[in-house]
């Protein structure tokens, strides 16, 4: 069963690009030790240069144990994981939770106060209501009535980190307060990946979960590992732009895959907090390159909340590498902040 609510649905708009290579296959060359699974409802991938293809077995399962390890920490799919235990908790009590668990939801709240709540981790809810989360899809489009009751079990306001020399605690003034970790579960994962081929001695690496991406050195040709923003189509291979991570992290949101139709309507997975409906702008496609693939991760999806205009203001007034496809009467728009023109490389 898929773990974590699908705002990503296996949402690959970026492509490993081998760096003398300029097909826009998903791959790295051939030398590179590549290595695959299954994660959170999506896929993880990690590209290793200079590394004994022995080491495959033992760097698989190390991977996976990692990998599994987050989910049961994050998923709101798994009842017993430790984000459904403090959901599933009807007290205002502080509940203990790890230093990770709380360092993801500290960023979180900072990215959502930015952002003015368009990043909020207590949709949860809503989410569930226009069926993205465990519950399925309904069958026809929810009343006002039911939106609005959703709406007032949400609130960052109500989601409070406790940090103490002797451990970590969240606590919710709201007992039926539900936390998705969903939008930040990837950039997570994808640092936490990094950090473990760190802990193994590997220094030149590319590693992903689903839409989040993060490098560290070259690639096999000695070169810097480069990845692809996807057009906004339905076809897997289709280049935008090619770019540089640098040693950065980089993630994507888009409305243009994970969608379903309701009542003549395209329902998108893209909730925005303030109407507790699912966006109906244009922008289509927002790429976000930070120091973290987690603070990447929970960016990105508050400028898709946000659309092409108001995301544009934030890149600028806060200084982000950003990168919006926008969708016209014809064709489609691209925008960039002169942050992230600093990462784009030619074809």
């Amino acid at each position: 069963m898929r773990s974590f609510t699908l705002r990503y649905a296996t949402f690959l708009a970026l492509l490993t690009v081998s760096a003398c290579d300029d097909n826009t296959r998903h791959q790295t060359s051939t030398a590179a030790l590549v290595l695959e699974g299954k994660t959170m409802g999506t896929v993880w991938r990690v590209s290793l240069a200079g590394v004994d293809a022995q080491r495959e077995s033992t760097l698989r399962h190390k991977i996976q144990q990692q990998l599994d390890e987050d989910d049961h920490q994050l998923s709101t799919w798994k009842h017993d994981s430790v984000l459904s235990r403090f959901n599933q908790y009807r007290g205002n009590q502080p509940q203990p939770v790890s230093d990770e668990m709380a360092d993801i939801v500290t960023l979180a709240l900072r990215v959502g106060k930015q952002t003015g709540g368009a990043m909020d981790i207590t949709v949860g809810p809503l989410v569930n209501l226009w069926g993205f989360g465990p519950n399925r899809q309904p069958q026809k489009t929810p009343s006002q009535a039911k939106i609005d009751a959703a709406r007032a079990q949400t609130g960052l306001a109500h989601l409070q980190v406790i940090r103490r020399v002797d451990g970590a605690w969240l606590q919710k003034d709201l007992p039926t307060l539900y936390v998705d970790l969903s939008t930040v579960g990837e950039g997570f994962a994808t640092d936490h990946l990094a950090r473990l081929m760190e802990k193994e001695g590997i220094n030149n690496y590319l590693v992903s979960v689903g839409g989040a991406v993060l490098s560290r050195g070259q690639n096999p040709q000695g070169k810097a590992w480069r990845v692809a923003i996807q057009k906004p189509t339905d076809q897997e291979n289709a280049v935008q732009a090619i770019v540089d991570l640098q040693g950065h992290g980089i993630s994507t949101s888009g409305s243009y895959r994970n969608y379903y139709e309701l009542d003549g309507k395209r329902i998108s997975h893209v909730i925005d907090p303030v109407t507790g409906r699912p966006i109906e702008h244009r922008l289509v496609s927002a790429t976000v390159i930070a120091t973290t693939a987690l603070e990447a991760d929970a960016w990105d999806t508050g400028l898709m909340v946000l659309g092409t205009e108001k995301a544009k203001q934030l890149a600028l007034q806060q200084q982000l590498a950003v990168y919006l496809i926008t969708k016209q009467q014809q064709g489609f728009s691209i925008w960039m902040s002169p942050q992230f023109a600093a990462f784009i490389q030619k074809p």
